[in-house]
């Protein structure tokens, strides 16, 4: 789902120490809280259950009484680990309930790579590959609506507003597989450097489009434009045709995986850029 070719380099998360790392990924069941003075967001580690087993994943929402809409975001192909526990503090704390499941649930718990990892290294390579197989598109339907399901049933979420939904690299592809498995329920989609949106095949992720109900921000990486020039059209085309607003936009100069801390070719400026877009899209179609 997301070529390896024009991935992110060197991997790793330097900001987290292996003491906060323990912290994060407690029993299932318990509740992992990293200390901050400015804490404004509740953390907790949850399971699942989806038709094919019981799904690790982390779920942030706002401290005190309230509801808030609800947020999904799938990661990218090293999955759940600290920098995305990030993003979803980040993005809680901005006054969304916000879920961050482990995509390879079906064969290993988060985290699925420990330490430092580099896409040129074969051997780092095939510790994913098997991994990346585990990703379906009939699975990736059921854990959606396993997981839409989830967070409305949440005492913090929102229910009158609708959901937004996330995804980097081949997240991308299963945030647009979300808005077409709960159209009723999904009203933005945003993509960041998602890999494979458009394909030959007969179940590419741009044909789902006429299928949901949502707002659309594509943000897509210089090097992935330049090696397939044409996605940004057939995406404009494919949003055009089923009438659905959607912002599309290559950003000059940044490389695959630029949003994600601890890539090497993580650009903040752009990553920033990226971000505020991405709660202005929220802000919109949530309200």
């Amino acid at each position: 789902m997301c070529d390896d070719d024009i991935h992110q380099g060197l991997v790793h998360d330097p900001s987290v120490s292996r003491r906060m790392f323990g912290l994060m990924t407690v029993a299932a069941t318990g509740v992992a809280t990293v200390a901050r003075a400015d804490d404004k967001v509740e953390e907790r580690d949850v399971t699942i259950k989806t038709p094919d087993g019981v799904a690790d994943a982390a779920l942030f929402y706002p401290k005190g009484k309230g509801k808030w809409p609800a947020v999904l975001v799938w990661p990218d192909v090293m999955s759940l680990r600290p920098v995305f526990r990030d993003m979803g503090r980040r993005l809680a704390a901005a006054g969304y309930v916000v879920l961050v499941p482990n995509l390879y649930y079906r064969v290993r718990k988060a985290p699925v790579i420990e330490g430092g990892f580099n896409f040129a290294n074969p051997d780092d390579r095939a510790k994913i590959t098997p991994l990346r197989a585990t990703v379906t598109p009939a699975g990736a339907d059921k854990d959606a609506e396993a997981y839409v399901k989830f967070l409305d049933a949440q005492a913090q979420t929102d229910k009158s507003k609708k959901i937004g939904v996330q995804g980097y690299c081949m997240g991308g592809p299963l945030a647009f597989r979300t808005a077409a498995a709960a159209p009723g329920r999904i009203a933005a989609v945003a993509s960041f450097h998602g890999g494979g949106l458009v394909t030959a095949d007969a179940d590419s992720p741009h044909l789902l489009i006429p299928k949901t109900h949502a707002h659309y921000l594509i943000e897509i990486a210089d090097n992935d434009d330049k090696k397939e020039p044409d996605v940004k059209d057939k995406l404009k085309a494919a949003f055009a045709e089923a009438k659905r607003p959607a912002q599309v936009e290559v950003f000059e100069g940044a490389a695959h995986g630029w949003t994600v801390k601890g890539s090497q070719v993580y650009n903040e400026p752009a990553a920033e850029k990226a971000w505020s877009n991405l709660l202005a899209l929220y802000k919109t179609a949530l309200g």
